[in-house]
């Protein structure tokens, strides 16, 4: 059983103490998600995100796939109707959906190209994939690789650079956060188009909860990056 299925209530309790942090990333998903047709939700957790994407700014997504049982089960309740599947097994037949969205899902997977490759499958042509997540690069990469390691944010070190309300270590303990790059050398890979990025989080975490910042163009210093890519 994961963190995930454990404490799936840890989860939403985060965001909800970091609400600026959550409304930044919202804002992030919001430009690249406009206008998406049928979509499915890779990893959707507990459906936090879907859920405000759907209240505040329109977006419907209400199909998703989430392995951890607990999670699906909140997502369910949150009105989204939920296969419990690994990223890397898409329950779905080819070329059913316009859009996927994978947020915060690439940093738990053993195989990355190959849920990136099952994305690639359920689109259809002309879809586009959009990826949202923490860059091994970013502050934020760095400070939970640390955190990680060392199996606390207790530590006299880390208190004086961690954010007031850290991500919970049984989260970041077991992730492997990518680069931005190695990302999206595989999304060319596989087939890909039209890479575009955006970033937010941009100052310290230390400092990213005291104001909701708008998103801008790039992935040179976000601590959370979105690529939007297109199957031809």
């Amino acid at each position: 059983m994961s963190s995930f299925d454990t404490y799936a209530d840890r989860y939403d309790g985060w965001f909800l103490q970091n609400q600026n942090v959550l409304a930044s990333e919202i804002l992030l998903l919001e430009g690249f998600l406009r206008n998406p047709g049928r979509t499915l939700s890779v990893g959707c957790g507990s459906g936090l995100f879907e859920m405000i994407l759907r209240r505040d700014h329109g977006i419907a997504i209400t199909e998703g796939i989430e392995p951890a049982e607990g999670m699906a089960e909140i997502a369910r309740n949150r009105g989204m109707k939920i296969e419990v599947a690994p990223a890397e097994k898409i329950p779905f037949e080819n070329g059913l959906f316009e859009t996927v969205l994978m947020n915060g899902t690439l940093a738990y997977l053993e195989s990355p190209v190959r849920a990136l490759s099952e994305a690639f499958r359920v689109l259809k042509p002309g879809g586009r994939l959009v990826i949202g997540d923490v860059p091994a690069t970013s502050a934020y990469g760095l400070l939970y690789k640390l955190a990680g390691t060392i199996g606390t944010w207790d530590d006299p070190h880390l208190r004086k650079v961690a954010p007031a309300n850290p991500y919970p270590v049984l989260f970041v303990k077991n992730a492997n956060w990518r680069t931005t790059r190695e990302i999206a050398s595989h999304l060319k890979e596989i087939g890909f188009l039209d890479l575009e990025y955006a970033q937010t989080l941009t100052v310290h975490p230390c400092f990213t909860n005291d104001a909701i910042e708008a998103p801008v163009p790039g992935y040179d210093r976000g601590g959370y990056v979105a690529i939007k890519a297109r199957k031809p």
